[in-house]
Order: structure tokens, then C-alpha cells, then sequence
């Protein structure tokens, strides 16, 4: 279980989203096995770049890049931008909203902007990580291939390493 003090050791910006969300991430990790300072030190690293510290559960960009996204299940006008990232590790696409709606038993086709509240954006992040296997990456230290996974190339990586480095001294 990872505390409030090694939280806010992960994200000294979070100021008292870290409060909110602390009980949320452990519910979260638990759920989804992450369940070493290895694996949540990497979650949280990927988390604090995707959301800025906590900060954003919805994308800035507008999501139009994401039209016409057949990879994403994006196929209806307009599913670019109404299935843009949310959740702590913006989840996207029309396909990715359906998927972690069942798991997670939420209308996130009817009703995406349920990935914005908060327990809702920490078990989407989870719900992402597993599956797709960032566990036994974690398990390995493959942190480049986790930010490529959830990233799909190595955007900001420079900052996701500081991150990752913070979060492996805090649980250590």
C-alpha cells in the first residue's frame, strides 16, 4: 500500500488531489495486482505524466486528431472528440471506452465523461495497465516499452523517467 507521504513524494506538485486520490490509486493497484513497489512505482510514474500530477482526467487537446481513428474504434462523426483521453492514463478511442466499460461496469459509451471523476479515472488507469501486461514490464524495468504502450512512442519520456526514479526512491 502506497501512503499519502510517498504519493506526494511521487508528486510533490499534486498539493491535495494527492488527498483525493490516495485511497482511489491503492483501491485501484489492489484491484489490478499492482501490487509491487517495482509495478506501482511505475504506474505511478506513467500517472503523474499522464495526468500532471493528478491534475487533469481529461485531455487538453480537443480530440479531433483522434477523428475518423479506426485503430481507436473511432468510426462515428464525432468520436474523435467525444472519446478523447480521460481517466489518469487517457484512455481513448471508441473501443477503449467500450472495453473498460464493461470491465469496469460503467456507461462510457452512453456517458464518457464518468472516466473524469476520480475513482472512475484511477481504476480506468489501472484497468489500461493490465491489460496491456505493464506488469511483467514493470517486473523486468522495461520502462521505455511501458511509456510505449501507453504512449505509443516515448513522448515526454525525460519526465516520466525523473517520475519513475522519484517513485522508486519514495518505495523503496
Amino acid at each position: 500500500m502506497v501512503t499519502l507521504g510517498q504519493l506526494r513524494q511521487v508528486m510533490p506538485h499534486a498539493g491535495a488531489r494527492a488527498e483525493t486520490y490516495i485511497e482511489l490509486l491503492n483501491s485501484a493497484m489492489d484491484r489490478f495486482s499492482i501490487d509491487s513497489p517495482q509495478r506501482q512505482a511505475a504506474f505511478l510514474a506513467e500517472v503523474a505524466h499522464e495526468s500532471s500530477e493528478l491534475r487533469y482526467a481529461l485531455e487538453i487537446a480537443s480530440g479531433e486528431s483522434y477523428e475518423g481513428r479506426r485503430d481507436l474504434g473511432n468510426t462515428e462523426p464525432g468520436d474523435g472528440v467525444r472519446f478523447k483521453g480521460r481517466g489518469l492514463i487517457q484512455i481513448t478511442g471508441r473501443s477503449n471506452y467500450r472495453a473498460c466499460g464493461v470491465a469496469l461496469g460503467l456507461d462510457l459509451i452512453g456517458s464518457p465523461e464518468l472516466l473524469e471523476q476520480p475513482e472512475n479515472a484511477a481504476m480506468s488507469a489501472a484497468w489500461f495497465w493490465n491489460t496491456r501486461g505493464l506488469n511483467g514490464l514493470a517486473d523486468a524495468e522495461n520502462f521505455n516499452a511501458i511509456t510505449r504502450r501507453i504512449n505509443g512512442g516515448l513522448n515526454g519520456q525525460p519526465a516520466r523517467i525523473a517520475y519513475w526514479e522519484r517513485a522508486k526512491d519514495a518505495l523503496a
